[in-house]
């Protein structure tokens, strides 16, 4: 290679170089909504306000659930003027069943729902959907492969492995305070709760970092509302820790950084909320470091966009009794509402 040559490469090099190290990173839109539709959305949710009908089908014998979000949703529902007993107005139909029904049982509910209405044919069950936070096993029995292919399944989150049938199935926000203080002020990068993360590693690496708040045992109510309201950023570990308190970490403006190393596919309202733009996802491979490095950045380049949308989106993960317009109980009906339109399935004759 002559001389020539070697200097204009090593010029092109340089260039390239001081481009890569001087050139500013892509900008970050600019939200000014946490919806994934905010042009549709409130005309949408007006809509169903107005229209959405649903016909319950009454247990025997009656029963409760002893899940407590499980059961402010079915109280709120019967209580609703969404709930009708004219079932030709219905969109869906909703079947309550006790969390602790034995399989064969659950088959013989669906068999007499089969004969003695003539809803569930119309569609082998997919404008139907129930409660089960457990949920329903694959089992060779009709009924229960329509009801678990089918029928819309509203599940506790975060969802059992295999559980969960994705842009079908929804899942229920967790229970969280929806009283979150007027004035916060950071102290803290990040706060991890003594039951969020599990992952001993990163723990450990993290608690000798001052810019870290690590519960070694569960706080108080009052203390952990203050850690989370004085902390940017509030961990949890998907799959091995506790993650059910996103929802109260957007509330108190403490935007939640989940470790998980797959997609998450049961987060609530994924039919709703821009939660990429809400939340960090961060994978366990690089470690405290890697996830230190994540939040720094995040605090330069969008933290204060991430906690307004997460603030504005946490009034729909809060439960009201009795509900209030666009909460966890109304936000849910929505996510119904936008499954209404079911494929009607084509009843096969039998010779």
């Amino acid at each position: 290679m002559s001389t020539t040559t070697t200097t204009a490469t090593a010029t092109i090099f340089l260039l390239l170089l001081l481009h890569t190290t001087h050139s500013k990173p892509l900008p970050i839109p600019h939200l000014t909504s946490p919806y994934l539709n905010p042009s549709t959305f409130s005309a949408n949710y007006d809509s169903m306000v107005k229209n959405f009908r649903i016909f319950i089908y009454k247990p025997t014998p009656p029963f409760t659930y002893p899940n407590h979000v499980q059961s402010l949703f079915y109280t709120s529902l019967l209580d609703s003027d969404l709930a009708t007993n004219v079932s030709d107005h219905a969109h869906l139909f909703f079947l309550p069943f006790p969390p602790d029904l034995p399989t064969r049982s659950l088959a013989r509910l669906i068999r007499t729902i089969r004969t003695d209405y003539p809803y569930w044919n119309r569609t082998l069950g997919a404008d139907h959907f129930y409660l089960s936070c457990s949920g329903v096993g694959y089992e060779s029995d009709r009924n229960l492969v329509e009801l678990k292919k089918n029928s819309i399944q509203i599940s506790c989150f975060p969802t059992s492995p295999g559980q969960l049938i994705p842009h079908k199935d929804i899942t229920l926000p967790p229970l969280a305070s929806s009283h979150a203080p007027t004035v916060n002020t950071t102290t803290f990068l990040g706060y991890i709760r003594s039951n969020w993360v599990n992952d001993s590693a990163i723990v450990d690496e993290l608690r000798v970092n001052p810019e870290f708040l690590i519960e070694s045992e569960i706080s108080k109510p009052k203390i952990h509302v203050q850690r989370l309201s004085s902390s940017k950023f509030c961990i949890f570990e998907y799959g091995a820790g506790d993650v059910s308190g996103i929802g109260e970490a957007l509330t108190f403006g403490c935007v939640p950084v989940v470790i998980t190393d797959r997609p998450i596919q049961d987060l609530p309202f994924m039919d709703v909320l821009r939660w990429q733009e809400m939340a960090l996802f961060v994978g366990r491979s690089g470690g405290a470091k890697e996830l230190e490095r994540v939040l720094v950045r995040a605090c330069w380049e969008r933290h204060d966009q991430m906690r307004r949308l997460g603030a504005e989106a946490g009034k729909h993960l809060a439960w009201n009794a009795p509900p209030r317009a666009k909460d966890a109980f109304h936000t849910l009906v929505y996510q119904l509402w936008l499954r209404r339109h079911t494929i009607r399935y084509a009843r096969r004759e039998t010779a």
